[in-house]
C-alpha cells in the first residue's frame, strides 16, 4: 500500500506534516509506504530532526509549491514540479494508491478531475464532512461546498456515495439517508428537494428515511444527510464557528471537542476513481496523521472498487 502526501501544502508545512508522519509511524508498526512530496533538503533535515528513518518513508523531490491563492489550473500547468502536480502524477501512473494534501483546494480538485477522472457513471464528485451526534455517534453531511448548485440526480448519487463511505469507513451498517429540507413531509421544500425525494425513495442502494430538518443534523436521526453544496457549506461553517466560540469562551465539554476537524483529518473527494483527500489549510500533526489513516482505510476496504460497482450500468 503506497500513500502519497504533499508535504508543502498548508500553513504549517512541512514541519507539521513531518510531525504527522512521525505520529502515524509510531502508532502503526505495519504502516503503509509513504511517498513524501516536497523540497528534498527541507524534508530530509526535518526527518533527521524527528528521528524518522523508517523504510516506510520515501522522499520524492518536488521543488515547487502551489500557493494557497494561485489560480489552480494555471498553477498546475506551469508548476509541473510542484508537490501537488508530482503527487497526482504518481497517483495517475499507479505508483501510489492515494494522495493527500492540505494545500490549494482548487488545485487539488482540478488535479483530481483531470488526472484521476470521475468514476464512470458519476455525474459530479462530492465532498463530505463528519457530523458528531449528540449521543456519541457519528454521521456525515454532503455536499459541503463543491457543488453549490445541483440537479436532483446529483443528490441521489451523493446519497449512494455517502452510504458506501459510511458503511466502509465509519462502520455504520445500513446507514439511514435523510434529505435535508425545511419540513419532514414529502412535497416540502424547493424544486430541487421536491424532485430529489422520489429518486432517493426509489434508490435500492440506500436506506432512505425521508426528509430531515436543520434541527435533526446533530441528533441521531440520519447517518448520511444529503443537500446541495450551498446549504451544506453554510452548516459546515456554522459548526466550525460553534467550536471556535467554545474555545474562545473557555467552554469545555467532550461533545464540543468532537467538532475539532483535526480528529477526522480531511475531506475525501467522493466520486473520483482513486482516493484523494483534502485537508484544512491550518492542519497540524494530528490532522495529517488522521488523513493518512483515512486513506489507508479507503484502500484496505476497497471502497473505490465498491463505488465503481455501484455505478456500473
Amino acid at each position: 500500500m503506497n500513500i502519497g502526501l504533499d508535504m508543502m501544502g498548508g500553513d504549517y508545512t512541512p514541519r507539521e506534516a513531518v510531525k504527522g508522519v512521525q505520529l502515524y509511524l509510531s502508532e502503526n508498526p505495519s504502516a503503509a509506504l509513504l511517498f513524501l512530496f516536497g523540497d528534498e533538503t527541507q524534508l530530509n533535515e526535518l526527518l533527521n530532526e524527528y528521528s524518522i528513518s523508517s523504510p516506510h518513508v520515501k522522499v520524492v523531490h518536488a521543488p515547487q509549491v502551489i500557493g494557497m491563492h494561485e489560480h489552480p489550473t494555471k498553477a498546475l500547468k506551469e508548476k509541473q514540479q510542484s508537490s501537488i502536480a508530482v503527487g497526482f502524477h504518481l497517483l495517475a501512473s499507479g505508483k501510489t494508491d492515494a494522495f493527500i494534501s492540505a494545500g490549494n483546494t482548487g488545485a487539488m480538485m482540478v488535479g483530481a478531475l483531470f488526472s484521476i477522472k470521475t468514476i464512470e457513471g458519476v455525474q459530479r464528485p462530492t465532498i463530505a464532512t463528519i457530523i458528531p451526534k449528540e449521543n456519541g455517534k457519528t454521521g456525515m453531511l454532503l455536499d459541503v461546498g463543491l457543488n453549490a448548485d445541483c440537479k436532483p440526480e446529483n443528490l441521489n448519487q451523493f446519497a449512494t456515495l455517502g452510504s458506501l463511505y459510511a458503511q466502509n469507513i465509519l462502520g455504520i451498517n445500513n446507514p439511514r439517508v435523510g434529505l435535508l429540507n425545511i419540513g419532514e413531509e414529502e412535497g416540502k421544500g424547493n424544486i430541487l428537494a421536491q424532485a430529489a425525494y422520489p429518486l432517493l425513495r426509489e434508490n435500492k442502494a440506500i436506506s432512505f428515511i425521508g426528509n430531515i430538518e436543520g434541527r435533526d443534523v446533530f441528533l441521531d436521526k440520519a447517518d448520511v444527510m444529503v443537500c446541495e453544496g450551498f446549504t451544506g457549506n453554510v452548516i459546515l461553517k456554522l459548526a466550525e464557528s460553534v467550536y471556535d466560540i467554545t474555545k474562545q469562551k473557555g467552554i469545555h465539554h467532550e461533545y464540543f471537542d468532537r467538532f475539532n476537524f483535526e480528529n477526522y483529518g480531511g475531506t475525501p473527494v467522493l466520486g473520483v476513481a482513486k482516493p484523494v483527500i483534502i485537508g484544512h489549510g491550518i492542519s497540524q500533526a494530528k490532522a495529517f496523521k488522521n488523513m493518512i489513516l483515512v486513506a489507508q482505510k479507503m484502500i484496505e476496504t476497497s471502497l473505490l472498487g465498491k463505488m465503481k460497482s455501484a455505478f456500473k450500468v
